[in-house]
């Protein structure tokens, strides 16, 4: 089982959008330095609704082999379509991803039914580790704690990324899917508490600036250590909090950029982090002693 800090990373680019290799291999070697502990490829934060088939799978590969198995790698393959999301998991495993993260299929809204089948399909289809992703403010749509837990019974099926901030689904999850299900905060904000009960780990945005921060803290939530967790979280509070003043991963990246580990690049239709923004994420990531 994966634990701690998963970095939901970004995906490098130039200011024409292209994709910035050198950069991606320079971001690896920092998180693996520092202590991140997995790393997704291609998630929201990697701008997965931007990058075409050929380069989706492309950074995935990329990001395989820049980590040569040091740490594991999950790849963001979900999809609206249930075709896509099989394609698109079935290629994943074909470059070595360790596993795949699946996000609920936006626009859609289907049932929960319709989500179980979903999934079932997924899971029939390939054999690696899956987990679910259920980010309804994104997506529109929400899974319920007991379709996860139904899902949960699957072979394939490890884990859950539950992202809705509600830390009594940790629980009620917890409780019903068993010790070996997975279950990863999606919510920086909440993530200590949900690791103090019983969660075992985040899939990050706040990872990304302050990796070494953010795994120590997480760690000590998970062994139980709600002292030292608090005291750490409270150097990321601000973090958690201004990496979402604009939509991630506008914050993340400006961040990422000014402390040069990468260029300003982003696809349409998501722009650069406007000026009057700037201040409020420095501070932030003055507080959690990060040098810019």
């Amino acid at each position: 089982m994966i634990q701690g800090s998963i970095v939901a990373l970004v995906t490098p680019m130039f200011e024409n959008g292209a994709l910035d290799w050198a950069s991606l291999e320079k971001l690896v070697e920092f998180h693996i330095n520092e202590g991140t502990d997995a790393l997704v490829a291609v998630g929201t934060t990697g701008e997965s609704a931007t990058l075409d088939n050929d380069e989706h799978c492309a950074v995935i590969k990329a990001t395989v082999e820049y980590v040569k198995g040091r740490i594991p790698v999950i790849a963001g393959t979900g999809s609206n379509s249930t075709t896509e999301a099989i394609a698109l998991t079935r290629k994943a495993k074909e470059v070595g991803a360790d596993a795949c993260l699946i996000v609920t299929p936006y626009y859609n809204k289907p049932t929960q039914e319709g989500l179980y089948q979903h999934y079932k399909a997924i899971n029939d289809a390939i054999d690696i580790p899956q987990i679910l992703y259920n980010v309804p403010g994104r997506t529109a749509c929400d899974m319920s704690p007991e379709t996860v837990v139904r899902l949960a019974k699957l072979e394939n099926i490890v884990g859950a990324k539950e992202a809705t901030g509600d830390l009594a689904r940790i629980t009620t999850i917890r409780s019903l899917a068993g010790a070996d299900f997975a279950i990863y905060s999606g919510d920086d904000a909440t993530s200590r508490e949900a690791c103090l009960m019983g969660a075992n780990g985040s899939i990050t945005v706040t990872g990304n600036v302050a990796p070494k921060l953010l795994h120590q803290m997480l760690m000590a939530a998970i062994d139980g250590n709600a002292e030292l967790a608090l005291e750490l979280d409270k150097k990321l509070s601000a973090l958690h909090q201004q990496l979402f003043i604009q939509a991630n991963p506008i914050p993340v990246k400006w961040a990422v950029a000014e402390m040069g580990l990468m260029g300003k690049g982003i696809r349409l239709p998501l722009t650069w982090l406007t000026e009057d923004c700037f201040n409020a994420v420095r501070q932030a990531m003055s507080q959690a002693d990060i040098t810019i």
